[in-house]
């Protein structure tokens, strides 16, 4: 567990092998401050459910707001999410993967931007009852509560989402719509549509968050003066400027902002 001046902790936990395909891993964060602390969650292209234990932990992202008091889905993240963590804060994100988000809950619609709270799409109250089983318990008991509530709901994955997964395409580099769409007979149109479908986003919209994607790997972990020109070559920009383009259009930042900030930034990804 990581900790800042001994008063905020964070950890990213790990999944049994049993989930691997439906989370990549579990964030849990602990506000033991007398101060506000916050932070900034970059766009993943996951759907998330977030709970909440102790005060209201506040959620800001494209001029909207949210005050989480329990438990919330987000996603899939598109766009920078700001988050605030009042003194005595908990929070707790699960990290939907691939397909599974559908599997759960199956074809329930997502927007850019959706907060809704998961019972909203079961018809019932189960999370909330999640929810306050959860809310005593450590990290450790929470997640391994969480991981035996989602048994019974999660569906088999549907054959086209195995052929996505099966191909492990670089979007940036392979188009997989038409690689499924010549393996299986299917017109690019219907393979689109279930791409949508399935993963919440289009193929077209993941090649581009996959090319900024490298490029914050690649200034994670670079050292010394950083050479933006190549930057931007080895991830397929045409130039800088379209770089800074996408900084702006996933971060409200420049590249030489989240340099600076990248300490308070998180990444829901795997």
């Amino acid at each position: 567990m990581k900790q800042e001046n001994g008063i905020y902790s964070d950890q990213r936990i790990a999944v049994p092998v049993e989930f691997a395909d439906f989370f990549t891993h579990f964030y849990a964060a602990q506000n033991n401050s007398e101060q506000d602390v916050k932070k900034t969650l970059i766009p993943s292209f996951q759907t998330i459910i977030v709970f909440s234990f102790g005060p209201s932990i506040k959620f800001k992202s494209c001029g909207n707001s949210l005050e989480l008091n329990e438990c919330v889905i987000l996603g899939p993240i598109r766009q920078v999410i700001e988050y605030t963590l009042p003194p005595g804060a908990h929070l707790l994100i699960a990290n939907f993967k691939d397909d599974a988000f559908y599997r759960f809950f199956g074809p329930a619609v997502l927007s850019d931007q959706m907060a809704v709270h998961p019972d909203e799409l079961l018809d019932e109250n189960c999370f909330t009852r999640l929810w306050l089983r959860l809310k005593n318990e450590s990290t450790t008991n929470r997640i391994a509560l969480i991981l035996d509530f989602c048994r019974p709901y999660l569906r088999p994955r549907h054959l086209s989402v195995t052929r996505f997964t099966e191909e492990k395409a670089d979007y940036t580099v392979v188009n997989p719509i038409k690689t499924v769409a010549q393996k299986t007979g299917q017109s690019e149109r219907n393979v689109q549509l279930n791409h949508k479908k399935y993963f919440g986003f289009t193929a077209k919209e993941k090649a581009r968050y996959e090319k900024f994607s490298k490029a914050l790997q690649l200034l994670q972990t670079s050292s010394g003066k950083i050479d933006w020109h190549q930057i931007a070559e080895t991830c397929g920009y045409y130039d800088q400027s379209q770089l800074i383009r996408d900084f702006n259009h996933y971060l409200n930042l420049s590249p030489g902002r989240y340099i600076k900030f990248q300490k308070d930034i998180c990444k829901a990804g795997g």
